[in-house]
């Protein structure tokens, strides 16, 4: 009945929103408050971004704050470079607080302040998503470390536009459609003529090393020594560029692969290797796989379970990674646009 309860005045609050466009700030500010109070006591889990699965405490943010179209990072560290900052003086209902050394160096936890010195978040195993005070807390006060504001403010940060670049195959309920008109727009991952994009259609190693170099610009120091890539070749300076970065390497047989497909777990592997994914998240992740079907052993588990909690899509949300798989070009673009996201 609690939740209940809850859940209609949040509802309430939103229809205020709407109604009451001069109010849209304050509206706003209250119905996150309010939505993110609905979901007291869901059990924590960490790399948990769901009610379902449960919720970290980054996990939470995102949830929280992507019900109102804010996309944040998926890391406490990443959402600490968002937003405008805010005095402890003059904390308002919304802002985001945030957390240094709590089981890690830096910034490693943060929450949604409430008012009245109160503030919520996805706490720990034992408490879930919990309510806390802030000040004067024998924990959380000597570890506050500052706070943002994300809405409200006239000079937060405006969430940018998406390119106006449409496909006629690919419609805003796609998961990665989002990720494909951003990095289309951005000239990192072209369409095909007739306003087509072929999200099903694979993705060559060739072709990967040429939309990763578009997003990180190096430039190689010589020329491409494989005996599958001619100099002249339209990729040629990208993969010589990804092979000297060790990004994406050629084979011991002196040829660098082409045209051969890209894996999932290749995927996940150069993604890592190229934004540093793994670094991005918490150490905790790597105790345990995110998938059913990646044992703890896996030589790449790191970099999977990496892209995995810092999916920013959806697109790797699932119980199974199926790593053999041949990846393809709407998963490229939700790994790659996920991983500038966080970057």
């Amino acid at each position: 009945m609690k939740f209940k309860k809850i859940r209609e005045i949040m509802l309430l609050l939103l229809v205020m929103t709407i109604a009451f466009p001069s109010l849209h700030a304050k509206a706003s500010t209250n119905s996150l408050v309010e939505f993110a109070r609905s979901y007291e006591g869901t059990p924590y889990k960490f790399g948990g971004n769901t009610p379902e699965t449960g919720f970290d405490c980054s996990g939470f943010i995102v949830y929280v704050f992507n019900h109102f179209n804010i996309s944040l990072p998926r890391t406490s560290e990443g959402q600490f470079n968002y937003g405008v900052p805010v005095d402890a003086s003059d904390l308002q209902p919304g802002d985001l607080l945030f957390f240094r050394d709590t089981y890690k160096p830096g910034i490693s936890h943060a929450g949604i302040y409430l008012g009245n010195n109160e503030f919520i978040s996805a706490e720990n195993e034992t408490r879930g998503v919990a309510k806390a005070k802030l000040f004067s807390h024998p924990y959380w006060e000597p570890r506050f470390a500052g706070a943002k504001r994300m809405i409200g403010s006239a000079s937060a940060p405006a969430e940018p536009s998406l390119p106006k670049i449409t496909f006629e195959d690919i419609t805003p309920d796609h998961l990665a459609y989002n990720a494909i008109l951003k990095l289309s727009g951005n000239g990192i991952i072209n369409g095909f003529p007739n306003n087509q994009f072929k999200p099903e259609e694979t993705i060559t190693r060739g072709q990967a090393a040429a939309m990763l170099n578009r997003v990180l610009k190096l430039n190689p120091t010589n020329e491409v020594n494989f005996k599958d890539v001619d100099k002249k070749h339209q990729f040629a300076a990208h993969i010589a560029a990804m092979n000297e970065a060790d990004i994406l390497r050629g084979y011991e047989d002196g040829r660098f692969g082409l045209e051969d497909k890209l894996t999932r777990t290749q995927l996940a592997v150069i993604i890592d290797r190229a934004f540093n994914l793994h670094k991005k998240v918490d150490d905790r992740v790597y105790i345990s796989s995110l998938y059913v079907d990646i044992p703890p052993t896996y030589w790449a588990i790191d970099s999977i379970n990496a892209l995995k909690q810092l999916d920013k899509t959806g697109v790797f949300q699932t119980p199974s990674y199926e790593f053999t798989k041949i990846v393809t070009r709407a998963e490229f673009a939700a790994a790659v646009y996920s991983a500038i996201d966080v970057n």
